[in-house]
């Protein structure tokens, strides 16, 4: 009785969402201000010609659809597990281990486009072989920053995680518009800047966390690392490809109006980006409170107000839709965006709320459902392009499908997140 009443009481449930939403409040201002900031980047495409500005929202999304979001996650997974369980070795060597294979795959990878170069840039249209060496520049350093980044928010480090989106977009769109601008760069002068910015941010998470990938290395289990690595990697990949992949065909289907398209999806994946810190916060907070068998309600509170933001951001954007696009895109853009912005709008939000209940069943460890949050990926990956070929191919069906199949990613997540585990329903 006498050790129970020396225990220092949990927080009260008022004092952890105070430190909650202060942490995600300053993550959305941050998000918001570096959004805005690379969202400026596509008002120099009324000084570039418009097939640069294209071969610029091609090689962007190369470089956005790379797994960093898996890869992130579960950085930020083991830190936080690690530092809540003083395994801070392990996590040196389990980063330093992450680093070197990446730039391995890296360099195999870099090694097939100098031999494919002038296919790929033939295929692309480039007007020289420059932006893809930037590209290849750029996926390196996007590759290394999951690491660090991932770090810095399973440390809950939020301050300086908020610091390095803002100067990410401060980086990107300054670089940018003084090498278009100045030096009429086009292409490649866009390109520095997200090469610009994407270093400046993985800086600021690499000097951050120094003293974790610089502590002494301890070997650890690559086996147990294992078990729980691929659910992770494949959970958050499934996330991102239902995030970022619809731009990828229509890229392959509709390459004259990828300009437009591409325009779309900047101001439509903007609801994501003002909701993610929502998900970005309670994430470490969900596994922290794992490794130490700890209670926590967050989901709740994260879930309602995701879907509270996303829908009114969705209609916002509706709203004021028309004067954004007049404001940052060519004049021949507006029709074509505001055709496909409702739509668009219609796929992100089921997303952004999916987006919560993926990082709950990974922060959790609930695993069992990741091969069905997989199947569906993969069955839109290989539905899309069979419509496209043989029913319908417009670019508001490639947002139809993936509304339909992203509403079914969030039936299947909420299923897996609010079901009773068979040990609760047992006792």
């Amino acid at each position: 009785m006498i050790s129970e009443t020396m225990e220092t009481p949990p927080a009260p449930a008022q004092k952890e969402h105070a430190v909650f939403f202060r942490q995600s409040g300053w993550l959305m201002v941050a998000t918001i201000g570096g959004g805005f900031m690379s969202l400026g980047i596509h008002f120099l495409s009324k000084r570039v010609e418009s097939t640069q500005y294209g071969i610029f929202v091609i090689l962007l999304m190369v470089v956005t659809c790379l797994p960093t979001i898996p890869l992130q996650m579960l950085l930020t997974q083991q830190t936080a597990s690690a530092l809540a369980t003083n395994r801070l070795g392990q996590l040196s060597a389990m980063m330093r281990f992450t680093w070197f294979w990446t730039t391995a795959l890296w360099l195999i990878a870099a090694g097939l486009v100098f031999v494919f170069r002038n296919q790929i840039a033939l295929q692309w249209e480039l007007p020289s072989l420059t932006p893809l060496w930037i590209t290849l520049a750029t996926i390196l350093v996007s590759l290394w920053g999951p690491i660090f980044s991932g770090a810095l928010q399973g440390r809950q480090d939020f301050f300086w995680t908020g610091w390095a989106v803002i100067l990410n977009g401060v980086f990107r769109l300054g670089i940018a518009a003084l090498l278009v601008l100045g030096f009429t760069a086009g292409t490649t002068g866009m390109m520095l800047g997200a090469l610009a910015g994407v270093g400046i941010a993985s800086g600021i998470a690499m000097w951050r966390t120094r003293d974790l990938w610089m502590h002494r290395p301890e070997k650890f289990d690559t086996r147990v690392i294992t078990r729980h690595a691929i659910p992770l990697i494949v959970g958050f990949w499934a996330f991102q490809f239902m995030f970022t992949s619809d731009s990828m065909f229509a890229g392959a289907f509709f390459p004259d109006q990828m300009s437009a398209y591409g325009a779309t999806g900047t101001l439509s994946r903007a609801l994501l980006w003002l909701v993610l810190p929502l998900a970005a916060v309670m994430f470490p907070k969900l596994v922290h409170s794992k490794a130490k068998s700890e209670k926590n309600n967050l989901l709740a509170v994260v879930l309602i107000g995701t879907a509270l933001l996303a829908i009114c951001g969705g209609i916002g954007l509706y709203v004021v839709g028309p004067l954004v696009v007049k404001l940052v895109f060519p004049p021949d853009y507006v029709s074509a965006i505001m055709a496909l912005l409702p739509w668009y709008v219609g796929a992100m939000i089921p997303l952004a709320l999916t987006n919560v209940l993926v990082n709950d069943l990974m922060a959790r460890e609930e695993f069992k459902m990741v091969p069905v949050i997989l199947l569906v990926a993969v069955a839109f990956g290989f539905t899309l392009p069979y419509v496209l070929n043989h029913v319908s191919k417009k670019p508001e069906t490639v947002l139809q499908l993936l509304a339909a199949f992203n509403l079914l990613l969030l039936t299947v997540c909420a299923i897996a997140a609010f079901r009773k585990p068979r040990s609760a329903a047992a006792r």
